[in-house]
């Protein structure tokens, strides 16, 4: 995958070992989104693999993503994200990926580290979402991606 400037996106799947060794980290975590996955397409959803990951949506996966806390969009579970509608993946994707890269890192303890994180701010009666260090890591990307894409003058 390319970025606007014809640059490589870090984004894009290179199987070297650390990539191949952040993939078996993050693998039970994997496991967990490949059977939301599956539960997914058993209820009529869809799937498909896009770079890194496996993208489920639809089925029984729009109900699960109505009742989180923030009615998300879409949600990455290791190497598998899950989302309302393919156009709603397409929309997160360079997002999510950026919760691929967290889990390639953080491994099985990821989901304790995030939700701890989303503890610590809602106790602190701060936005338990948008303070979560691993969203602002994501939405920073999500940031830097639109200022460079805008034009310059």
């Amino acid at each position: 995958m390319t970025n606007d400037q014809g640059q490589r996106t870090s984004d894009q799947l290179q199987l070297t070992l650390p990539r191949i060794l952040g993939m078996l980290w993050a693998s039970p975590n994997s496991l967990i989104g490949l059977f939301v996955g599956l539960l997914g397409l058993a209820s009529g959803g869809s799937g498909r693999r896009i770079g890194p990951t496996l993208e489920f949506s639809g089925g029984v996966i729009c109900w699960l993503l109505q009742k989180t806390p923030v009615r998300a969009v879409a949600m990455t579970l290791g190497h598998v994200i899950i989302g309302l509608d393919p156009d709603s993946l397409e929309r997160v994707r360079l997002h999510e990926w950026v919760h691929v890269r967290q889990y390639e890192r953080w491994g099985p303890f990821f989901i304790p580290a995030y939700l701890t994180c989303s503890l610590w701010f809602w106790l602190r009666k701060k936005d338990f979402y948008r303070d979560n260090p691993f969203e602002v890591e994501a939405y920073d990307a999500d940031r830097r991606r639109a200022e460079a894409r805008r034009p310059t003058s």
